[in-house]
C-alpha cells in the first residue's frame, strides 16, 4: 500500500510551519523587549548614581554638544558672517526652534 500525499496536506503543513514561525517572532520580540527594559532600568540607575548629564554628540563646540541647549547665534559668536570653525557644525542641522521667527 502506497501513501499518497495530497497537495492540500502540503499546504496545510506549510501553513502550520508558517504559523509557528509567526508565533515565535512574537515570543522572541517579547523576550527582547523584556530584556531591553531591564537593561534600560539598570542604565537609568547607573546614570542617576553617577549624576551623568545628557549625551554629548560632539566634543568640539558648545552648540554641537547638545543642539537643544544652544542659543540661536552661538555658531556665529565670532562674527555674523564667519564660517563655522568646527566640522561637526555642518553635520547636524540647527534646531527647528532656531529657524522659526520670533
Amino acid at each position: 500500500m502506497t501513501v499518497r500525499i495530497r497537495r492540500s496536506d502540503v499546504v496545510l503543513a506549510l501553513l502550520g510551519i508558517g504559523s509557528v514561525g509567526a508565533a515565535m517572532t512574537f515570543v522572541l520580540a517579547w523576550q527582547q523587549v523584556r530584556s531591553a527594559t531591564i537593561l534600560l532600568h539598570e542604565r537609568a540607575v547607573l546614570v542617576e548614581r553617577l549624576g551623568l548629564t545628557d549625551l554629548a554628540l560632539f566634543t568640539e563646540a558648545r552648540y554641537t554638544r547638545h543642539p537643544t541647549q544652544a542659543d540661536r547665534f552661538s555658531a556665529f559668536q565670532d562674527h555674523p558672517f564667519a564660517f563655522d570653525h568646527f566640522p561637526s557644525g555642518s553635520l547636524i542641522a540647527p534646531p527647528t526652534e532656531a529657524a522659526r521667527p520670533r
